[in-house]
């Protein structure tokens, strides 16, 4: 052999190695069995435990809903504490929540939410009364349901049609302006 060449045999495995290179690769297959059954586990364990936590709090939010009245019309300068004073003759006010938009400032209702659930009639009685020159709209506060967004389909615009796109025509001679298709004044002896 030359200096330059190398040698290409391939070196001859012992069926002691083989046996040990299967005997790895069953226990790698059974380790990677046992990770997916505990995984399997794991996560329906989380699941069940989610719907248990969300059943909860949904049984949760409809008790604390069912004790709270919702306000509307109310005006921008009022604060928490006018509200609570409004609404203290019909029950004890466990908390006054005034919505506001993403700058703070009030979106116009609120929500108060009483300590037993009988204030809420006696709330809804307060309906039209005045506070700070507007009448307030009082209803009994309702539970939004998870999932349930109301789906209106998008309606064509009747006075929008839309055909086929065609693209704007450009005219060669400028903006408003046209050939004109006359003779030449000049003397042409061949035409």
């Amino acid at each position: 052999m030359d200096a330059g060449d190398v040698d290409m045999t391939a070196p001859e495995t012992t069926e002691t190695e083989l046996d040990d290179m299967k005997r790895r690769l069953k226990e790698m297959e059974d380790e990677a069995a046992a990770l997916r059954e505990m995984q399997a586990k794991v996560e329906k364990e989380m699941s069940s435990g989610q719907d248990a936590s969300a059943t909860a709090s949904q049984a949760n939010r409809e008790e604390v809903d069912s004790r709270s009245v919702f306000v509307g019309n109310v005006d921008y300068s009022c604060t928490p504490e006018e509200v609570q004073q409004h609404f203290q003759s019909c029950g004890t006010v466990n908390r006054v929540t005034i919505r506001t938009d993403k700058y703070g400032q009030p979106k116009g209702y609120a929500y108060v939410e009483f300590l037993e659930p009988e204030a809420v009639q006696e709330a809804i009685l307060l309906n039209e009364s005045e506070l700070h020159g507007r009448q307030l709209k009082v209803t009994a506060k309702r539970t939004n349901v998870p999932g349930m967004k109301q789906f209106r389909p998008r309606r064509p615009n009747p006075y929008m049609f839309r055909g086929p796109y065609m693209p704007p025509y450009y005219s060669p001679y400028g903006y408003g302006k046209f050939p004109r298709f006359r003779m030449s004044m000049r003397y042409s002896p061949y035409y």
